[in-house]
Formats: C-alpha cells, sequence, structure tokens
C-alpha cells in the first residue's frame, strides 16, 4: 500500500471523538497518526493501520 507523510486515511473504525480521518505524521515498522478531530496523536503498527485503511486522500 502506497501511503506517504501528509496523507489523510480514512479508518474503517471512528476515534472516540467520532471522526474517521486520520493524518499520517510519520512512516516505517509503526505509522505515527494524527486525528483530523480532535488532534489526538498515536502510534499504530504498520500491519494493523493498513489493514484497517479504507480510503487513502492524497494532496497533490
Amino acid at each position: 500500500m502506497d501511503i506517504r507523510i501528509g496523507d489523510v486515511l480514512e479508518m474503517k473504525k471512528n476515534h472516540p471523538c467520532g471522526c474517521r480521518s486520520f493524518s499520517v505524521l510519520r512512516i516505517g515498522m509503526d505509522f505515527r497518526l494524527k486525528c483530523v478531530g480532535c488532534g489526538h496523536e498515536m502510534m499504530i503498527p504498520r500491519l494493523k493501520a493498513e489493514k484497517n485503511v479504507r480510503k487513502v486522500i492524497r494532496e497533490e
């Protein structure tokens, strides 16, 4: 899956704040994601993140 820094990921499940969109801050074995709704940052293992992605929104 082609995910780059700055992309916005729409996930299958909502964050507790109710938002599904997360922006990508860091890529590696783990992804550092920031919730677009509340600004909470989290680290998620790459396999779990790629499995839960519904759509990748890329600004060009």
